[in-house]
């Protein structure tokens, strides 16, 4: 990297940087551009608009308000979007406890249990979420709750969901060492979100013990650490792959549950991600332009479909 050889003669030695990751995603790529918080159709739009503008590719948006708060033809749009893109739509299962009457969730102490389902009630209606939206093309979904993870594997394995779905564990539920990762792996986690203050020393850790793909905010909103990294993505994807790297929006307003009256809001701050993604991106091309990302559609991809014909049997 430029201005090594000064630094060090300075008596300033760059940084050793961990073992570069020998893992890939399926088209062996080493990386993907995942894009969170898109609220709805309409942000999807915003994405899909701003990317073909900036000439980049994102590969997932995620979604954190919840499958159960987007009408059925919502649904179904976001499915034609993505899948006339080749992009993963993850949307969040609900309801979860943040939602629900109970009150601890929302102390100052119960902020770890608010993307967690609350009794069977709530397992019951988490697993018509999932039946609901399958039925209308969603092929990846965003789970905060080892429970509901374990039930929902152990159904696709039954033949009761769809072999295709991708199992998203939630930053909500982000393992904070290595073992913890190997637990929701062999919970049935498809990829899973780490830490967004993960360094490069403990992001090798998190590599070593698990092939999975693993999520990682480059920029992360405020209650998240508002770390912003995109400079140093290049590193972060050489050690982590294969990483799906995320770009939330530090300083931007929180958007859960988001709707009609916020969609402007989100859709800026939903451009505003995508600008960020390809700045980062133009950092790769200029420290390692040999990494390579995976192209719209690749396979691992939970890319939805509008022509379903999976029925769940659901009431």
């Amino acid at each position: 990297m430029f201005g090594d050889d000064f630094l060090t003669a300075a008596g300033y030695s760059p940084e050793v940087i961990p073992t570069a990751s020998e893992s890939r995603f399926p088209d062996g790529a080493e990386f993907r551009v995942e894009i969170p918080s898109v609220e709805g159709p309409r942000v999807l739009s915003s994405v899909v608009e701003a990317s073909q503008r900036l000439g980049i590719t994102v590969n997932r948006v995620s979604q954190g308000s919840g499958a159960m708060l987007l009408s059925s033809a919502e649904l179904r749009e976001m499915a034609e979007i993505g899948e006339e893109q080749g992009i993963e739509v993850s949307l969040f299962i609900g309801p979860r406890q943040e939602y629900d009457i109970g009150n601890h969730s929302r102390a100052l102490d119960g902020a770890s249990l608010a993307g967690q389902q609350r009794s069977v009630r709530q397992l019951r209606y988490a697993l018509e979420d999932v039946a609901r939206a399958v039925e209308l093309g969603i092929r990846s979904f965003l789970i905060a709750d080892i429970g509901l993870l374990s039930v929902l594997r152990d159904m696709q394995v039954a033949g009761e969901l769809p072999d295709e779905v991708v199992w998203k564990v939630s930053v909500m539920q982000a393992p904070s060492n290595p073992a913890s990762l190997r637990v929701i792996v062999g919970l049935g986690a498809s990829t899973a979100n780490i830490p967004s203050d993960t360094s490069l020393g403990e992001l090798a850790e998190f590599r070593a013990a698990s092939s999975i793909p693993l999520d990682l905010y480059v920029e992360s909103p405020d209650a998240m650490a508002g770390v912003v990294r995109g400079h140093e993505m290049s590193e972060l994807i050489k050690v982590g792959a294969p990483l799906y790297v995320k770009f939330g929006l530090r300083n931007s307003r929180p958007l859960y549950p988001s709707g009609e009256h916020l969609v402007e809001e989100a859709s800026t701050i939903a451009r505003e991600k995508v600008h960020r993604a390809a700045v980062a991106l133009e950092w790769v091309q200029r420290l390692a332009p040999e990494l390579v990302q995976s192209k719209p559609g690749a396979a691992g991809l939970g890319v939805p479909t509008s022509r379903s014909g999976w029925t769940t049997g659901a009431a």
